[in-house]
């Protein structure tokens, strides 16, 4: 007994998809329309390349042997025509472009090349002053350390992330490692300090050795405790 098998059906599926094609839309003379193609391409020569582009001819009379110039010199220029609307189907000829309709306008922007955005300046991670900090002054630099070629005087106030250096006397507030940095650090050339603080620990002007008035000095953390030396 033979046995047949039933041949199994490959369904064809149809899907649909929808591309935006630039359309051309002649005008006479057409030899000058054909020009300012030429210049457009001159301009910029793979413009077309690859794009589907459709042939509006609503705009003009030509014959059947007109149109079939006109897609033959669209031809020479690389610009291939998927399909020409706004005529008659009797004036295409069996091997011209088909005729479509149903084309729905659109907005088509032209795509700028994106912008090259400068990299971003990495910020500093020191400040320095090169003059004194007055009275009522307030320096704050949480990025770093801060540096001061001067003095900073009686009620002025110096707060940083990093280490604080004053080549000169200080006399008003220095707080250093205010981001949390317990190894931050204060210096300065003479201590006159109305208060230090490092990493939120601090002392005041009458917790700071009399002894080490005058003199250069530095202070920082060991554990919970502030310590206050001769900076030799």
């Amino acid at each position: 007994m033979d046995v047949r098998a039933d041949p199994t059906r490959q369904l064809v599926r149809l899907r649909g998809r929808s591309y935006v094609a630039f359309v051309f839309s002649p005008v006479v003379p057409i030899v000058e329309w054909l020009a300012e193609i030429d210049a457009t391409l001159a301009r910029s020569p793979g413009y077309f390349v690859g794009k589907p582009i459709v042939l509006d001819l609503s705009a003009v009379d030509l014959s059947s042997s007109a149109i079939a110039h006109l897609v033959g010199s669209l031809n020479e220029r690389n610009i291939r025509v998927l399909g020409i609307e706004g005529v008659e189907e009797d004036r295409l000829s069996a091997n011209m472009p088909p005729l479509l309709t149903g084309g729905r306008a659109c907005v088509i922007t032209r795509s700028e090349p994106a912008q090259k955005l400068e990299p971003e300046k990495p910020k500093p991670t020191s400040l320095l002053l090169d003059s004194p900090v007055r009275s009522g002054q307030s320096i704050v630099f949480m990025e770093g350390d801060v540096t001061i070629l001067g003095s900073v005087g009686s009620g002025a106030e110096i707060v940083a992330g990093g280490s604080i250096h004053i080549y000169g006397t200080l006399r008003g507030r220095a707080m250093a490692g205010v981001n949390g940095n317990s190894a931050a650090r204060i210096y300065c050339q003479k201590i006159e300090a109305e208060l230090l603080a490092i990493d939120g620990y601090y002392q005041t002007a009458e917790e700071i050795d009399v002894a080490l008035r005058n003199r250069p000095a530095q202070a920082w953390l060991e554990g919970d405790t502030m310590k206050i030396t001769p900076l030799n």
